[in-house]
């Protein structure tokens, strides 16, 4: 069976973190995924590193690494994405505003897709964090052409052979399925469930939602106009297939 790493940034989300680390032992204990988890603590300022610490000291299979600074979501998932050796990476905030037991429905389809991402089917989320997504998500699928119903889902399953060769950049994360497209995987969509935040308070308002997302989405709309494509007709090395 396919091994699995579940990434978990965290940036000051102190009153989650005992209460995901016994929802990720609660999926660990249901699934025939051999399952690691992997906190990245993006330089909090709160004691979320100090719960993350107690965690991992009671787990054998529960590791983390600490930023010396915050340098946003993208970072935090490209160190972890840096140091996972399993074949499969999952990824999920540490907001408990998803639930790992979804992965279960993710990893049916891992061996078929390279990326499965999950939408919520009910956000349990602000007005002006619905608002700042639909706003979002009309402009990349305008400038990008894509299908991708919820980009900002933070829940996912990647090949980890695809997610180590993603170019990142900040903003990145947003653009995980698009990314992984250009470079010829297989991206499949499954409904996930989603909560009201369990505590702590969203790192966004609508300025910083709207202005990263545009600045990102134009890069990405770059990249695809620009990707480098190519196929070999013939060839005089004799290994080469």
């Amino acid at each position: 069976m396919s091994d699995l790493t579940i990434i978990v940034p965290v940036y000051n989300e102190e009153d989650c973190i005992k209460n995901l680390a016994d929802a990720l032992d609660k999926f660990i204990s249901q699934t025939d995924f051999r399952t690691d988890v992997l906190f990245v603590d993006d330089g909090s300022t709160d004691r979320s590193l100090q719960y993350i610490e107690e965690a991992c000291r009671n787990r054998k299979n529960f590791n983390y690494i600490s930023l010396v600074r915050n340098g946003g979501l993208s970072v935090a998932l490209k160190c972890g994405f840096d140091h996972v050796k399993t074949e499969l990476i999952g990824y999920i905030d540490a907001d408990l505003q998803t639930t790992p037991d979804d992965f279960h429905k993710l990893l049916a389809h891992a061996g078929e897709f390279d990326l499965v991402l999950g939408y919520r089917e009910k956000r349990e989320d602000s007005f002006v964090k619905r608002l700042s997504s639909r706003i979002a998500n009309a402009i990349r699928k305008f400038l990008l052409k894509d299908e991708i119903i919820d980009t900002g889902c933070p829940l996912k399953v990647i090949r980890t052979s695809f997610a180590k060769k993603i170019p990142f950049f900040n903003g990145m994360h947003r653009f995980l399925p698009n990314a992984l497209m250009m470079a010829g995987g297989k991206v499949k969509q499954v409904p996930v469930r989603h909560f009201p935040r369990y505590a702590g308070r969203p790192k966004y308002h609508l300025f910083n939602r709207l202005t990263g997302p545009f600045i990102s989405t134009l890069a990405v709309w770059w990249m695809q106009r620009n990707y480098i494509r190519y196929s070999i007709k013939s060839s005089s090395f004799k290994d080469m297939v």
